[in-house]
């Protein structure tokens, strides 16, 4: 599928949406791509403090490896 069509296939999708927080969302994305702001200021203080603490936590060794995981969840 080329480019235009998906285009002409997403602002058919996005004419029935009714779904504010999507929209929200893909304004953000949008203001993002033309704005030459830092996504880090498009977060809220929520998601800079758990983004924060993971940060902390690779720092300080608290992670599990992707193996680790998949072996305990028998995946």
């Amino acid at each position: 599928m080329g480019y235009e069509a998906i285009k002409l296939e997403l602002i058919e999708w996005l004419t029935k949406l009714d779904d504010s927080e999507t929209i929200e969302y893909l304004k953000i994305v949008k203001d993002s791509k033309s704005n030459d702001n830092d996504w880090w200021d498009d977060l809220s203080d929520l998601q800079k403090r758990g983004i924060e603490r993971g940060l902390n936590d690779i720092k300080n060794g608290r992670t599990i490896s992707h193996e680790e995981v998949k072996s305990r969840y028998g995946l």
